[in-house]
């Protein structure tokens, strides 16, 4: 009878460790991408995200006062270098008081503060 109670309780630690196991497995593949069973399908989820994302930065504001170097390369035609020339010169001469101040950057033309207008703000 003891052989049995050590089957019995090996057999219930171990499915216990399997279903936990599997648990885990089911919750780090809840946020996977869906499967597809065509090319076609799959390369229309793509873009679809890719757009989502596209929309979801658009939308966002960029105080030019108070943004990283990150969030400035997120703007049109601002890459690391005059990023980081925004933020010297925030540095160096203070707060933007317009947007079209932009301008007095190196490297920022009139074209490039007009493409990121709607996402540009100087509020404090």
């Amino acid at each position: 009878m003891n052989a049995y109670l050590k089957v019995s309780f090996t057999s219930l630690v171990k499915t216990a460790i399997l279903g936990y196991v599997l648990a885990i497995l089911m919750l780090n593949n809840a946020n996977a991408a869906p499967c597809f069973d065509n090319s076609q399908s799959a390369y229309e989820y793509l873009l679809s995200q890719e757009n989502a994302n596209t929309q979801a930065r658009e939308q966002y504001t960029v105080n030019i006062n108070r943004a990283s170097e990150g969030e400035l390369v997120s703007l049109n035609g601002i890459g690391s270098s005059k990023a980081q020339a925004i933020i010297l010169y925030r540095e160096m001469f203070g707060s933007f008081k317009t947007v079209d101040e932009l301008v007095k950057v190196k490297g920022i033309g009139a074209k490039t503060v007009e493409k990121n207008r709607r996402r540009l703000s100087v509020q404090d």
